[in-house]
């Protein structure tokens, strides 16, 4: 049998290809497929079955046209209320081809329609060596309770304790784990960075497994839920419906200077994709910076206006392409076009620029007492230890708290090495607050200089 993980980094998403014989299936795919097309014909596959978990909230698939270009059957939970012809699966059911069988189980709780999916070998074994978990089991945690319009997230966690308790953990401590995801995403609040695990290993170690009973696994769950991102739900009704395929996007038009500031004072949004260093040096005003390098299309779910045009601005036109395909891949299309000379055409025409200034931990130390220190990382990184009278805003709710900002003192804003902070730093300057500092190397280059590191 063969298999194999596909694992996306800037979304921290893992999808799978599992084959035998000819014939294999695609589980989880990401929006652009020709990763797909191109191992199967590099392996003489036939791709027969398009299987999804659930209807993923932080990612658009790319199942329809997966199915379009290969006649592949979609696979969903029952309870999906998918718009395309796809076949439901029920608790038991089992697709077979060559010597693979999938067996399917119903274990709702992150959504209403997650399924999880054993896996058999039968030239190794009758007994399932491997279970897709999808959204549902994490390595190190599991799936988010509050996805659902219709259920709490106490009903949904429920859920979740029946499917784990009921479904996965009675499985034997040897059975191969492979989720959805990996560190990093939102469905989930502490998840590693394996990229595989066992139900053993999990039982042992996972916290949330730890739980004495159905009660405390409920409150463990639902207790401080991290804000819900605004995208989230519309990528489940673009799963639900179907993305268009990527070829049908419009190309990107060219923008001249003047047709960028047009766009802009029509509520457009310029969004730049430079490294933190380069943006910082000298950008279009009121830019919104979130670098490529990084989980670029995940904060661009999380910071950016949905209902607004962007334009982009990036080091060349291979950036630019590379961060359309990103926000493409969580459903951000509304790309009017994009800066055609980069931010040298730019100063060429004479426009303005605005400025982010780099301070060096030393001078933060240095001038405590003056600057108001910001801390955008999240709440378990700043309780393992932060400034001493630093003020702590998460990045993703740094807009709907910008009232605890100080306008009155120089701001030095820090994540853990720089790359948050740049966007919590454009952000800032895009509310009208003057004085904005990153701080380069963050949290990480504070540490490793010796200076004084409080903990709650």
């Amino acid at each position: 049998m063969y298999f194999e993980q596909f694992y996306l980094g800037c979304l921290a998403h893992a999808s799978y290809m599992i084959a035998s014989e000819s014939t294999a299936a695609v589980v989880d795919p990401q929006r652009d497929v020709e990763i797909y097309l191109a191992e199967a014909a590099r392996h003489g596959f036939r791709i027969e079955y398009i299987i999804e978990t659930h209807l993923h909230a932080d990612f658009v698939s790319g199942h329809l046209e997966l199915a379009a270009r290969t006649g592949a059957r979609i696979c969903l939970g029952a309870n999906s209320g998918a718009a395309f012809p796809h076949l439901d699966m029920h608790d038991g059911d089992e697709i077979r081809f060559g010597r693979c069988v999938l067996r399917f189980l119903e274990t709702p709780g992150h959504t209403l329609e997650s399924v999880s999916i054993l896996v058999t070998d039968l030239d190794r074994s009758p007994d399932p060596s491997a279970v897709f978990t999808g959204d549902t089991l994490f390595i190190g945690d599991v799936g988010r309770p509050d996805l659902s319009p219709n259920h709490t997230p106490q009903q949904l966690a429920g859920m979740l304790y029946d499917s784990l308790h009921r479904k996965l953990l009675g499985l034997p401590d040897d059975v191969a784990i492979y989720p959805a995801h990996g560190a990093g995403s939102l469905c989930g609040r502490q998840i590693s960075s394996e990229k595989s695990s066992t139900i053993g290993r999990e039982r042992q170690n996972n916290y949330a497994l730890q739980a004495a009973d159905r009660e405390h696994f409920v409150r463990l769950l639902t207790s401080e839920l991290p804000q819900r991102p605004g995208y989230f739900e519309h990528d489940v009704e673009l799963n639900r419906s179907g993305a268009a395929p990527m070829s049908e996007l419009p190309p990107l038009a060219s923008l001249n200077p003047e047709e960028v500031s047009a766009l802009q004072a029509s509520g457009a949004t310029v969004l730049d994709t430079r490294p933190a260093a380069q943006f910082g040096a000298g950008y279009v005003p009121e830019s919104v910076q979130i670098g490529l390098a990084g989980q670029f299309a995940s904060w661009a779910g999380r910071v950016l206006d949905l209902e607004s045009d962007l334009i982009l601005v990036a080091e060349d036109h291979e950036h630019v392409e590379e961060s359309r395909l990103r926000l493409a891949r969580v459903g951000i299309e509304r790309v009017a076009g994009y800066l055609g000379d980069g931010i040298l055409g730019w100063i060429r025409a004479g426009e303005p620029l605005w400025q982010v200034p780099q301070i060096s931990v030393q001078d933060v130390a240095r001038q405590r007492d003056e600057l108001m220190v910001l801390d955008v990382r999240n709440p378990v990184e700043w309780s393992a230890g932060h400034l001493r009278k630093a003020v702590h805003i998460p990045l993703d709710g740094l807009t709907r708290r910008l009232a605890e900002v100080d306008p009155q003192r120089p701001i030095a804003v820090h994540c853990k090495s720089g790359y948050r902070s740049s966007i919590a730093a454009s952000l800032l300057k895009r509310s009208g607050l003057p004085a904005v500092m990153n701080v380069t190397g963050g949290f990480d280059a504070w540490q490793a200089s010796g200076l004084e590191v409080a903990k709650d």
